[in-house]
């Protein structure tokens, strides 16, 4: 066994993305009370190539330790038939609440709760809340959440810290703190949503006939929200949320050509209509000098309409109904920023390179290329949502082409007018 004291968990899990030839060596030598912890914080990709070397033992003796909402996390990766075998051999103690958290969808608000709470009614006793607590403690080693509800329905949580204070046996209703509380079948978007708008350390999850199903804490959405900001940022680059800095070359090629391969496309694309204008340039070499400016400024300010849209689509402050009213705002905004950044670049071809008319091209195409920058950078995530696509997933490459094409069009077709 390996030394859990001398290995941190970070080392264990980069050790195991390094390498897969010993990764599997390499798990099974970590001590057993911490294989499932580990496992839960590498990849999906990194998660079933180990279980799929596991024998059934191997797995169940990872899950008994883990909590039921962990354990239920961790079999989601395995193929179904596989996954009810395995759940079938869990210890009793962990068996049931996993077989209830495997039948919701994993991608919606029950699949982030757990069930570490307990009801009471108001009228419970708190000498008999008390017992239970400390009774629920010595089966799970966790404090539970106490919820209260009246007449069957829910109406706060008794915060533990409260218990220490009361004189009476008696729940007191200024004792109790309201919860807030979402279907099980919401977006995990709208229960990230909830807790931005409204943070609190907890929120419960409640069937349809307004019954509770389970807790999703604070902390659960913290770590998922994480994973979502990375997958935005991959997406962004065209790289696979799988992709681990660690992965070999191999792994990293098997990742990222397809996409390199759709972006060599689109800069042959740009590349066509340059040499359009060929002969343009051939008199005008100088136009070679500034042509990067003008593609490289829309292709920023695509990017930069292209975080603001993502972020407006994910926290619901636009939909595909208002979208029309982002789109006009950036196309104004780029038209704006078009003619400031367009007055720069023109004085600079005026006093440096004595062209006027090569400064009021400048001008121009800049200002053209940030409204389309605009327009491409809010409509492009709207189209991909609205076909059910992940808004931010390579949208880049799209933009950056629609920038560069329009962009150079603009400029060398008026240069070749012009100059």
């Amino acid at each position: 066994m390996l030394d859990s004291e001398k290995l941190s968990d970070r080392k264990i899990i980069n050790e195991i993305h390094s390498s897969s030839s010993t990764r599997l060596y390499f798990f099974k030598s970590i001590d057993r009370a911490r294989q499932g912890y580990i496992l839960l914080r590498l990849s999906t990709r990194i998660q079933k190539d180990i279980l799929d070397k596991l024998s059934d033992d191997d797995v169940i003796n990872l899950l008994n330790p883990l909590d039921p909402d962990k354990a239920a996390d961790i079999l989601q990766v395995l193929k179904e038939p596989r996954a009810k075998r395995i759940t079938e051999a869990l210890s009793e103690e962990i068996k049931e609440k996993v077989q209830f958290l495997l039948k919701f969808n994993p991608k919606a608000a029950a699949g982030l709760m757990n069930l570490n709470y307990i009801i009471f009614t108001k009228e419970t006793k708190i000498d008999k809340i008390l017992d239970e607590i400390i009774d629920y403690e010595q089966k799970t080693s966790k404090f539970p959440t106490i919820l209260i509800i009246e007449n069957n329905k829910l109406i706060g949580e008794l915060p533990g810290s409260r218990l220490a204070l009361y004189k009476s046996n008696e729940i007191q209703d200024r004792h109790i703190r309201k919860i807030p509380a979402i279907r099980y079948n919401s977006e995990v978007k709208r229960v990230i949503n909830s807790f931005i708008r409204h943070p609190h350390n907890k929120i419960v999850v409640m069937d349809d006939d307004d019954s509770v199903l389970g807790i999703i804490h604070s902390s659960d959405i913290l770590k998922l929200m994480d994973k979502h900001a990375m997958r935005d940022l991959y997406g962004f680059a065209g790289v696979d949320t799988e992709e681990s800095a660690l992965d070999s070359a191999i792994t990293k090629v098997r990742f990222r050509y397809k996409w390199l391969i759709l972006n060599l496309g689109t800069a042959f694309l740009a590349a066509s209509v340059v040499g359009l204008f060929e002969g343009t340039i051939s008199k005008f070499t100088l136009l070679a000098v500034y042509m990067p400016i003008v593609a490289g400024m829309g292709g920023n300010a695509g990017t930069q309409s292209l975080a603001v849209a993502v972020r407006g689509l994910v926290l619901k402050e636009v939909s595909l109904k208002t979208g029309q009213r982002l789109i006009l705002n950036e196309m104004f905004g780029g038209a704006i920023n078009g003619f400031i950044n367009g007055v720069i670049v023109a004085l600079i071809a005026i006093f440096i390179n004595r062209s006027p008319l090569l400064g009021v091209i400048l001008a121009v195409a800049m200002v053209t290329n940030l409204i389309v920058a605009g327009f491409f950078g809010a409509f492009v995530p709207m189209f991909m949502k609205a076909i059910g696509k992940d808004p931010a997933s390579s949208a880049t490459i799209f933009i950056t082409t629609a920038t560069d094409v329009i962009g150079f069009f603009v400029f060398l077709g008026l240069a070749s007018l012009i100059l």
